[in-house]
């Protein structure tokens, strides 16, 4: 056999070979997981860029708020000497915390547009009611000498305090007072309004009761300040998240709003009724809800992403099987191709979702990715036949996929399920053939139609 021989009949032998058909088909899927990451980038960049209109939109309404307290802050003094052996004074502070608080809220939600994006807002008239109870003098390590009673600040904390409506009228022991911004100390929260009360004595007890016209952004916390605490709040909105240290005790949630109670307790939390300085941290505790919207066309354009590796390799599996079954060659450019097309179907419902409902969006792009590469199919095999089973393998992943988005709580068992039954098909459709004799048995035509 001559050198030419020998080359022809290797050459030959490479075109024919499965495993290395095999080998550079997953060579390709490689390839294309590289645009894949592209479109992933791309879809983050969209989020980001939306969380930015948000929070711009936020900035001028008011940011997600935090309510702390209210709470009493009571100056005292302690004494230390100087290097110089001269007697100095500090002032530092005692907390205390109401004996019980009730409050009660209704939210206004609004959804404010700009360009593409969407942000929620909302309104909220909280009501504050309850009471306190001074310790005794023989409850505190402080000497009664040094406290300064006559200086005591009702305080109650507001992480925005761009979103107060209204003014804040404390009423305290039968007497208003207006309330003025800023605190006299951040140990208990970063911003908030505070007022001087009327002088307080250890073992006593003080009602109090106001109102707060709020505006805030998506979510709303309340810190569990009091030994008994109970929230009632209402909404219109349909789709709330209740999330943080407590959830609430009861709650409805329908298409036409929610409502939700939470109860804590003082032995729920892991702070005292009162202390001095800074000794202890109340943002843990912190509980509310989230103002969500289900149609968060990123969240979901993400998971589907994700997605991409398995339509690549199915499709790709079914060119594949395609050569084996009719016995015509798909050149790797043609495989390219067509993973391009799978690929455009993320980009096509990311851009299109952004303008219409998702599941619109996703119906129009799974259609004509499928008519595409159905199209494709039938030109490169001429194969009517194949054609078709290619249209039936995209509609059924495409609606196989569109249902492991609705139950995100059953997408795992939905997927292991999936795998299992395809992996069990393709084992059943390739049962009778002969993969060595196929590695030796020439195409019918060497050539593309």
């Amino acid at each position: 056999m001559s050198e030419q021989d020998v080359v022809k009949k290797t050459a030959n032998f490479i075109k024919r070979s499965i495993t290395l058909k095999i080998l550079s088909v997953g060579f390709l899927i490689l390839l294309l997981l590289i645009p894949a990451a592209m479109i992933k980038d791309l879809i983050r960049e969209r989020q980001s860029r939306r969380d930015s209109v948000v929070a711009e939109i936020s900035n001028k309404w008011g940011d997600s708020q935090t309510i702390t307290g209210p709470f009493i802050t009571v100056p005292f003094k302690t004494f230390f000497k100087d290097s110089q052996g001269k007697t100095q004074s500090n002032l530092n502070y005692l907390h205390i915390l109401p004996e019980n608080l009730d409050v009660t809220g209704v939210i206004k939600p609004e959804v404010r547009y700009r360009s593409l994006f969407e942000a929620v807002l909302y309104n909220i008239k909280l009501s504050f009611r309850g009471k306190f109870k001074v310790p005794p003098a023989s409850q505190l390590n402080i000497n009664p000498k040094n406290i300064l009673w006559d200086k005591a600040c009702l305080s109650l904390g507001i992480s925005d305090m761009r979103g107060i409506q209204d003014k804040i009228v404390l009423t305290f022991n039968g007497t208003a007072y207006q309330a003025n911004p800023g605190l006299k100390t951040t140990d208990l929260a970063e911003a908030g309004v505070s007022t001087l009360v009327s002088p307080l004595a250890p073992n006593g007890r003080s009602s109090f009761s106001f109102e707060v016209n709020l505006n805030g952004s998506e979510q709303l916390s309340l810190i569990p300040v009091a030994e008994s605490n109970t929230v009632a709040i209402a909404s219109s909105w349909p789709s709330p998240s209740f999330n943080g240290a407590f959830l609430p005790a009861s709650r409805e949630v329908s298409k036409d709003g929610f409502s939700a109670n939470w109860k804590v307790l003082h032995l729920n939390r892991n702070y005292p009724q009162f202390w001095e300085g800074s000794h202890y941290k109340v943002t843990p505790s912190a509980f509310g809800l989230k103002l969500i919207l289900t149609a968060d066309v990123y969240q979901k354009s993400t998971r589907l992403a994700k997605y991409s590796l398995m339509f690549l390799v199915f499709t790709f599996a079914a060119f594949f099987f395609s050569e084996i079954i009719n016995k015509r060659r798909v050149h790797p450019i043609q495989y390219i191709l067509v993973g391009m097309a799978v690929l455009i179907f993320y980009t096509l419902v990311l851009s299109l979702s952004e303008h219409m409902p998702f599941n619109l969006a996703y119906l129009l792009s799974a259609f004509a990715v499928t008519c595409i590469i159905s199209g494709y199919a039938k030109a490169i095999v001429s194969n009517g036949r194949f054609a078709l089973t290619i249209f039936g393998l995209l509609t059924i992943l495409y609606c196989y996929l569109f249902i492991v988005l609705q139950l995100e709580d059953y997408a795992l068992i939905l997927g292991s399920l999936g795998l299992l039954v395809i992996l069990a098909v393709v084992m059943f459709m390739t049962r009778r053939i002969d993969w060595y004799a196929v590695e030796t048995s020439p195409p019918e035509n060497d050539r593309l139609s």
